[in-house]
């Protein structure tokens, strides 16, 4: 056993709102510079829809991420010999219509128009091309349930589903998917790498880019599955979220969960056993989920905490650890689940599945059942879980029994344990879970270690933010 800290993230569904606030700071503060336009190291999402860029989630079409063949594992875009024959030609990533093509406007046609009868008007033009040209997608193209009619279609989601079905008005749904780097465990972009210039940092786990090494391959952006990659057409070099780690090392959240109007992210430590990343992800598809969630380590249990600090894991990390919210949403309460586990790159931004209006109104008497929600369950599994349904339904039926049972208390005056009880919860759990995921202060969704370090001239120490620089 090798136990390895990792900072992760996880987000509520059911409390994103859509109104795009973790982006803007984002954009503003580390992707404000020529050649990065198109950049969203943070993007919110609609779905059903093929998001940004188009289709990222189809690696038929993008073949990123890892495959197994009896245990072993290999990457999808191919190893070194596919990279050498494809070095100057690499087919398996977006082109720049899937994003969209950065553009500015001649604002000087307008301020220096003659007087004339109607107003001027001004088309975009490219900052690549310096042509006039049409604006065709974006990161929010979808907003607003325009995926379902015009690219739900295309959505992987709806695989073994009747896409047809959700056509139809009475049963469309929506809900928002905000996006960033996964920072995974298993990092496909790192091992895709051909100058080394990429790499995941020893102290937490955040995957960066050395701007330094960097060449401009871009096999890193095919070989990434959530597409969180991106070349800047400026400089010649990839860029990628950084977790905010000058803010994390300080104890601090990252921009957007510190923005967040909704709160719907939670920072923390985990604790991982290392020497499992290889047979975990080697698993079948359905079966990688499981052996993620068993390398998560308890680091409450005594003899995991004496093998963490005799692995080099500093005590405040330790600490910190024991008092993750991410811990208890993703392994103590199994509300969170990793995006396409079938990827296998182990990520670590999770997502706890959001709930929905009833397809028809239920007796008060009757049991609240996922399978009546209007988002489908099987969409959600084919999400977060690789299509397996159960994971996903026992943590609907939680989140639903937590409300039946704060309803009770709170407005009823009488505690109803009967629907804690049917998903192996009692009130002590409920009222923590209910104070965590509603009423969390700052202190209680974040929990960020201050990071305490020498500095040298080692390259993957002082050279990890160059090139970011505004």
């Amino acid at each position: 056993m090798r136990i390895k800290a990792q900072i992760a993230m996880v987000m509520n569904l059911d409390k994103c709102i859509g109104c795009h606030t973790c982006s803007i700071p984002c954009k503003n503060v580390w992707t404000n510079r020529a050649g990065a336009e198109y950049i969203w190291y943070n993007n919110v999402e609609t779905k059903p829809g093929i998001g940004y860029p188009k289709a990222w989630e189809d690696q038929h079409r993008y073949r990123g991420g890892w495959e197994s063949d009896g245990g072993s594992l290999s990457l999808k875009a191919g190893g070194r010999t596919k990279k050498l024959l494809t070095i100057f030609h690499n087919p398996d990533m977006p082109r720049l219509d899937d994003y969209y093509e950065p553009w500015t406007y001649d604002y000087q046609k307008l301020t220096s128009s003659p007087l004339r009868k109607h107003q001027p008007s001004i088309r975009p033009k490219s900052l690549v091309t310096d042509e006039p040209m049409r604006i065709q997608w974006g990161p929010n193209w979808e907003d607003d349930l325009a995926g379902v009619t015009a690219t739900g279609k295309g959505d992987v989601n709806f695989r073994d589903l009747d896409y047809q079905n959700y056509l139809r008005f009475k049963n469309v749904f929506m809900f928002y998917l905000p996006r960033i780097c996964e920072h995974c465990l298993n990092p496909a972009c790192v091992a895709s790498c051909p100058s080394g210039a990429l790499y995941k940092r020893e102290e937490d786990g955040i995957v960066l880019v050395d701007q330094e090494r960097c060449r401009g391959w871009r096999f890193c952006v095919s070989g990434c599955p959530y597409k969180k990659v991106y070349y800047n057409w400026n400089t010649g070099r990839s860029e990628k979220c950084i977790f905010c780690y000058p803010r994390t090392e300080a104890g601090l959240p990252t921009l957007c969960a510190e923005t967040c109007v909704g709160r719907i992210r939670y920072i923390g430590i985990i604790l991982y056993d290392a020497d499992r990343i290889k047979s975990a992800a080697s698993r079948e598809d359905k079966e990688v989920y499981p052996g993620h969630l068993e390398m998560i380590l308890d680091p409450h249990d005594p003899e995991v905490s004496a093998h963490a600090l005799a692995d080099g894991v500093p005590a405040s990390y330790l600490d910190a650890a024991k008092r993750s919210p991410v811990y208890k949403l993703i392994k103590a309460w199994r509300l969170a689940f990793p995006p396409h586990p079938e990827f296998r790159t182990l990520p670590m931004v999770w997502y706890v599945p959001p709930l929905s209006p009833m397809i028809r109104a239920l007796d008060s008497s009757e049991a609240v059942d996922p399978g009546k929600m209007r988002i489908p369950l099987k969409y959600l599994a084919n999400l977060l879980t690789a299509g397996d349904e159960a994971p996903v339904r026992l943590a609907l039926e939680r989140l639903t029994a937590l409300r039946a049972h704060m309803r009770s208390v709170r407005v009823e005056g009488k505690p109803d344990t009967d629907a804690l009880e049917r998903v192996e919860l009692n009130p002590q759990m409920a009222d923590e879970m209910y104070r965590l995921l509603a009423i969390a202060k700052y202190g209680d969704r974040y929990v960020i270690p201050v990071v305490k370090r020498e500095y040298t001239e080692d390259a993957h120490v002082t050279k990890g933010m160059r090139g970011y620089e505004s």
